[in-house]
């Protein structure tokens, strides 16, 4: 079994029912602040790093059902006695989200799956390329952040994707700096997720503890992405059968930063009522 580690998690509000958001491949709990703030006060989120991610610890897999179990564990250590949560998880933190759902229904209450299916995903290339780019870095070299994304610049021309791959870059205390004099580190497990990419794109085959999720779950697609099509909801009603699918108008796969009125406006329908 593998050993659970620590668990990053910033809190947002202080009164209302309590939302879990668990984000995507690359990223942190920290890309969710502004939508937590626009559910103040009725809402308290919970920003969670997810393993190798951000400022939680490293375990040696991404499979879904060992790091749903993980913040399980979390979530029963530091909630223990309170009622179950809301989650929102976007990507593979979707996955996750509904992974946490079917193995421990009980500290699950409405769950929201932002643009990802219970299925393999397809894009695995891409990602493929972003790491690869990342892991050519040479973090020697840098002397500011600004270095690193001119030296992306070639390979990744959105500044935008580059701005967000490299919130995991860490500086380095000069007192903690080696040798060689490396300012920076990866916060992220890069050479783990690389080397998994096939977990992370793929779906496990899962037996829910108490059969199918039986509480109210809403699915929301970006208007712009392929992530949720028409052939996945057969799988996603059959695991989740109280499912509400909507689509965020013109939003791509980033539905929460690319419209993120509209996402906030979505929680609120749904976990409001």
């Amino acid at each position: 079994m593998t050993e659970s580690p620590a668990i990053h998690a910033t809190e947002v509000g202080d009164r209302g029912p309590r939302v879990i958001f668990l984000h995507g491949l690359f990223g942190q709990g920290r890309n969710f602040t502004q939508i937590a703030k626009a559910l103040v006060p009725e809402l308290r989120s919970v920003l969670v790093d997810l393993p190798n991610h951000g400022r939680s610890g490293w375990i040696e897999t991404t499979d879904y059902e060992v790091v749903a179990d993980v913040v399980a564990t979390w979530l029963r250590t530091t909630y223990d006695g309170e009622p179950p949560s809301h989650v929102v998880g976007h990507s593979m933190g979707g996955k996750v989200a509904m992974v946490l759902a079917l193995r421990h229904p009980d500290l699950v209450d409405r769950l929201v799956v932002a643009d990802i299916s219970p299925s393999s995903s397809e894009g695995a290339g891409e990602f493929e390329h972003l790491l690869d780019s990342l892991a050519g870095l040479d973090l020697a070299a840098l002397t500011r952040r600004s270095d690193a994304d001119e030296q992306l610049a070639q390979a990744i021309r959105s500044p935008a994707v580059r701005g967000f791959l490299l919130q995991n870059l860490r500086s380095v205390p000069a007192e903690q700096q080696s040798g060689q004099g490396a300012g920076f580190t990866w916060q992220a497990n890069l050479a783990l997720l690389r080397d998994q990419l096939d977990v992370i794109g793929g779906w496990p085959e899962i037996e829910p503890v108490d059969g199918p999720f039986d509480h109210p779950v809403l699915w929301l697609a970006g208007e712009k992405s392929d992530y949720v099509r028409p052939e996945h909801e057969p799988a996603m009603r059959a695991l989740f059968p109280r499912t509400r699918l909507a689509t965020i108008k013109g939003a791509g796969h980033w539905v929460h930063s690319e419209q993120p009125e509209s996402f906030v406006s979505a929680l609120r329908v749904f976990l409001l009522v």
